[in-house]
This record gives C-alpha cells, sequence and structure tokens, in this order.
C-alpha cells in the first residue's frame, strides 16, 4: 500500500476537502482506499459520517477511533489495540478521528527523543500511526491510504508524517500559503532526517516493521481557484506565479526552475472554487462530482458536476502515475 498525507501547515487550504474526494475518485477508479483521519479536528470523519455515527464511536473506545485504538499504548497498560475502519463503501473505509487525540501530542512529543536511546516503548508510541494504517490496509488489500493531518507542525504530525510514503501539499494563491509551502519543506526535511537517524536505534525485538519515513513530495495543488475582477485576479496570480520557485526552493532544496514547462511540472492540479457544489455535497454526504438532481444540483450546477468529475479523475490518475501505480 502506497500512503499519502496531505499537508499544510496553512489552515482553510481546502486540504480535507481534497483529501475527501480524492479518496472517493480513487475508489471510483477501482483502488481500494483506506483514509486516516489523523487531524484532532476530525473533520474528514465528520465529512464521511453521520454526527450520531461519530458520537457512537467517540463513546464505544475499543478501537472505534484512531485514538481509543491508541489508548492503551499511551497509559502504559497494553500496545496498540485493532483500530476498527468504518466501511463507506466497498472499496472506501475510514479509521476514524477523535477530538480526543489532541490529548497525546505531549505523549508522542516525549517519547520522539527516547527512540534515540533505542528504547521500545518509544518506537511502539512513534509508529502507532503507521502500524494501525497499515494493518487496516494490509486486511482490506488496499491500494492506497490516504492521510489527513491539522494545519500545524507539532508531535501528532510529525508522527503522522512518518507513516507517509508520499506528500501533496494543498495551496491558495495568497501570501499565507506561500509562507505555508516556507515553513512545511524545511520541516519534511528535518523530519526525515531525525527518523532516519531514529531507525538505526531501533532494537531488534520489536516484531514490526518501521516506517520508511519517507514524506516524498509528489507535488502542490492549488486549490479554491477562481475567476475574480482584474485587480483581484492580478493579485491573485502574483502568489500563483510565486508557488513554483518557493516550492521548488523550500519543498525539494532545488535551484527555482525556468522557463513555463518548468515552472509548472509540480503542480498536480489547479482545482476550481465549487462554491455552490460543496454546500449541495455537504448536505448530501456525498462528493462534488457525485451530486445528482435529487441533491440539489439542477440546471447548470450538473455542468458543474461534470466539470468537477473530470478534474479529479485527472488529479487521480496524475497521482497513480507519480507514486508508481
Amino acid at each position: 500500500m502506497k500512503t499519502i498525507a496531505f499537508f499544510n501547515n496553512k489552515g482553510g487550504v481546502g486540504k480535507t476537502s481534497l483529501l475527501y474526494h480524492l479518496a472517493w475518485m480513487f475508489a471510483l477508479r477501482g483502488r481500494k482506499v483506506v483514509a486516516a483521519d489523523l487531524d484532532p479536528q476530525a473533520n474528514l470523519s465528520g465529512m464521511f459520517l453521520q454526527d450520531s455515527r461519530i458520537e457512537a464511536l467517540w463513546s464505544a473506545g475499543g478501537g472505534a477511533t484512531v485514538y481509543s485504538a491508541m489508548q492503551p499504548l499511551i497509559e502504559g497498560t497494553g500496545d496498540l489495540l485493532p483500530v476498527a475502519p468504518q466501511i463507506v463503501d466497498e472499496r472506501l473505509a475510514l479509521l476514524a478521528g477523535d477530538l480526543s487525540l489532541s490529548e497525546i501530542e505531549d505523549e508522542l512529543s516525549s517519547v520522539w527523543p527516547r527512540c534515540l536511546s533505542g528504547e521500545g516503548r518509544a518506537f511502539r508510541v512513534t509508529t502507532a500511526f503507521d502500524r494501525m494504517l497499515r494493518g487496516v490496509g494490509t486486511s482490506r488489500n488496499a491500494e492506497i491510504g490516504l492521510i489527513d493531518v491539522g494545519p500545524n507542525l507539532g508531535a501528532i504530525n510529525r508522527c503522522a508524517l512518518i507513516a507517509a510514503d508520499f506528500v501533496v501539499i494543498p495551496v491558495g494563491a495568497d501570501l499565507f500559503s506561500i509562507r505555508g509551502l516556507r515553513n512545511v519543506g524545511p520541516k519534511l526535511q528535518k523530519w526525515r532526517r531525525e527518523w532516519e537517524a531514529r531507525r538505526r536505534e531501533a532494537p531488534g525485538t520489536l516484531g514490526f516493521a518501521l516506517p520508511d519515513g519517507a514524506m516524498t513530495p509528489l507535488g502542490y495543488v492549488i486549490s479554491r481557484y477562481a475567476s475574480y475582477g482584474s485587480d483581484a485576479a492580478r493579485a491573485f496570480q502574483r502568489w500563483l506565479d510565486r508557488a513554483p520557485s518557493v516550492y521548488a526552493e523550500s519543498v525539494l532544496a532545488e535551484a527555482p526552475p525556468l522557463g513555463e514547462q518548468a515552472r509548472d511540472r509540480h503542480r498536480l492540479a489547479q482545482l476550481k472554487d465549487y462554491r455552490s457544489l460543496m454546500a449541495f455535497a455537504q448536505e448530501a454526504r456525498k462528493p462534488m462530482f457525485l451530486l445528482r438532481p435529487a441533491d440539489g444540483a439542477i440546471g447548470g450546477h450538473q455542468a458543474a458536476v461534470r466539470a468537477c468529475y473530470d478534474d479529479f479523475n485527472e488529479l487521480a490518475e496524475t497521482i497513480e502515475q507519480r507514486i508508481g501505480l
């Protein structure tokens, strides 16, 4: 299973919505997918599941969510519990998130340096996200694992990112998203180096394989693109034009690309702002590209639905090619 994290420390760039729609599109393209909600805000779970279902999962314990699966490990009473995936579709499963996940930030932070001493429990805690995701992926014979994380550079995200073979960075065409690119790139490089050092100190008695922690950058996605009046369009284009060089310098540690073709080679997609469709999709709890007239997407909305399908299908195909599927 190839794992992909969607990560930017700038919030509001459509990260969770992007992952949600890609999860559905990969499934529609015949891929078996596991999506892991590792954001303590649990927004991805809210897109997939009814509130009543989420409430029941939070009360159930025993591996019903990513947090409850980790409780024995965090409390020192046992190891990771098998997490029970929520079956959304025949080819799509969710590891449900939990607001209580934020409570383990300090523990994940404290065990990180202890990995350098070869402490077994430190490795079990640090790799818990990877182990639960790959365990469910193996049981479901999944090809793709998608990881949603919060917009920060903390310990939860560090442990989530070492479970990622690849990273996609969603950005908007604005100052804050570009700054987010500058922050994310060096942090990914640092986490990769630090995990490599810790892997070398791992004891041989753990009983499970350690993640590679490759975090290979796949590219960036311009999200919520919109057409504006001339002044706003120029401002938007200004930041759009800056993204390729910032991505190359900060994420890839490369010289900025030259020429029009080179400028766009790391841009996976430029997705529109489907504002009216998103409202219908949230109400119907389905992806925008599967909306029907019965969901309120009537008249001209159906043309937008078809365009949305084409956009995400093309993006999914691009990602499949880049990760070798």
